[in-house]
């Protein structure tokens, strides 16, 4: 047993210092929910924070520590919130950085809130620094955060940590798996992906990559599993196109699309079917606007797709708009819960106009949700949702069971650990890893703490972990 561990359990599991010896991967969010993903990874003394997201609307409690389901209990809900920092907040000198993979806000939502906590730099690529930056300007942190750029397949030491990107498909621009290597061990950290051939932002997947980390001796595999549930293979991003237009075309009035505020390779295919249909795409929500600015200022968006400003769309023949509106998971104060209510100061719909809610429910909105689309419906305005739509007009961006399967086929890891799932879905994760013939799978919550080297094991709530709620601005 490391000096390090012998130091935990003596102390009451309050002295956490890896040695060198030592590699651990510690979840303080993500790890038995969806979202809020804040991972640190200790070694050498040092730490290294991967991630650091937010939820919306949601309890200071996770689903898996409520009361039994046959009791009732009272829940206050916050508009937005993140895992609680305060154990490597404690020992920010100790952090040696902190990485974003991608600009989903359930990986960098919570930064510009806990930066100030602990004030290290934050590394990522291009796109991703242009949306964090736009979301630092509201703060006026925009030149005090030191963030540094890399690039796909770059490979940058930090501390102790040597830390590579690998460029992999999800559904929003410039998605990056990590290999960390240290001088205990390597780690393959997959973030959010899935397999996609066929993309609308970024290249198309390549196996390559990945096929070749099964001769670096990888340690362990930390991996995505959202869709760990779902058989067979996900739906590729350009697969609900066809859907969404047919939907267009067929629509006689005004058509609103909700969608998550981040997709930027929805909005691409929406501003075409605006093109196609004769239609003018707005967007209506201050998110969408930015995330639109951003891919327009780092290349992503095609120069000849054209937007027009959001008061503009009031004043046009209701054949001609196509709209893209916040608020998909029925957010209160979004731009799609004030259209639901009649009181959006830039667009009015009338009965016969179309509502499409292009995404996924969250578990936990569906009473948010239902309660929008009542409204709506009270309305006669005309209600499709993807979950029931015959043709596909959403594309998960997370791995179903035979991508997960065929990724530990490629990269062989040692060990499995399951992460970014509520806990059924991290026990069909481990399955699949089973199947694959990885030797060992290590399962556990937010505050367990998973020690890679120098042995294989999880020390159940390690750190006292939770969720505070953040300031919503």
């Amino acid at each position: 047993m490391s000096v390090a561990l012998i130091r935990l359990f003596s102390n009451n599991h309050a002295d956490l210092n890896p040695s060198y010896a030592d590699l651990w991967f510690l979840p303080l969010g993500g790890t038995g929910e969806i979202g809020m993903n804040m991972n640190l990874y200790g070694h050498a003394g040092s730490w290294l924070m991967v991630d650091c997201g937010v939820t919306f609307q949601s309890p200071l409690q996770p689903e898996y520590l409520q009361a039994p389901s046959n009791t009732t209990i009272a829940r206050d809900m916050f508009d937005v919130v993140s895992a609680d920092p305060s154990f490597i907040s404690s020992r920010k000198g100790q952090l040696a950085g902190i990485v974003i993979t991608h600009a989903h806000e359930d990986h960098i939502g919570a930064l510009p809130y806990l930066w100030q906590r602990l004030q290290c730099p934050v590394y990522t690529t291009k796109y991703t620094a242009e949306i964090l930056r736009r979301k630092l300007q509201r703060d006026n942190l925009a030149e005090r955060m030191p963030i540094i750029e890399v690039q796909s397949g770059q490979r940058v030491d930090i501390g102790p940590f040597n830390v590579e990107w690998l460029g992999i498909t999800h559904s929003i621009p410039e998605p990056h798996a990590l290999v960390i290597r240290t001088e205990a061990g390597s780690i393959f950290h997959t973030a959010d992906w899935k397999i996609d051939a066929q993309p609308i932002t970024d290249k198309a997947f390549s196996a390559q990559p990945f096929r070749s980390l099964a001769k670096q001796n990888i340690s362990a595999m930390v991996c995505d599993s959202t869709n760990a549930l779902r058989t067979g293979h996900s739906v590729s991003e350009s697969a609900w196109y066809q859907g969404l237009l047919e939907l267009v075309q067929n629509a006689p009035g005004r058509v609103v699309v909700g969608c998550f505020s981040s997709n930027i390779a929805r909005m691409i295919s929406l501003a075409k079917i605006a093109e196609k249909t004769g239609r003018y795409l707005a967007l209506f929500g201050r998110s969408l606007e930015n995330t639109v600015g951003a891919a327009k200022a780092t290349g992503h968006w095609p120069e000849d797709l054209k937007v027009i400003d959001a008061y503009h769309a009031g004043y046009l023949l209701k054949h001609e708009v196509l709209a893209v509106a916040t608020g998909s998971q029925g957010e209160r104060q979004a731009a799609l819960s004030q259209m639901a209510q009649d009181n959006y100061r830039n667009l009015s719909l009338e009965a016969d106009d179309l509502v499409i809610l292009s995404s996924i429910i969250i578990p936990g909105n569906e009473k948010l949700i239902d309660s929008m689309l009542e409204k709506f419906q009270k309305r006669k305005i005309h209600i499709v949702l993807a979950d029931s739509h015959p043709t596909p007009i959403h594309a998960s961006g997370h791995p179903c069971q035979d991508e997960l399967k065929q990724m530990y086929a490629w990269v062989k890891p040692h060990i499995a650990i399951p992460t970014h799932g509520e806990p059924k879905h991290l026990v069909a994760n481990a399955e699949m890893a089973k199947q694959s013939h990885v030797p060992r799978c290590l399962t556990g919550l937010n505050g367990d703490l998973f020690i890679i080297a120098p042995e294989h094991k999880v020390i159940k709530g390690a750190v006292k972990t939770g969720r505070i709620p953040l300031q919503q601005r």
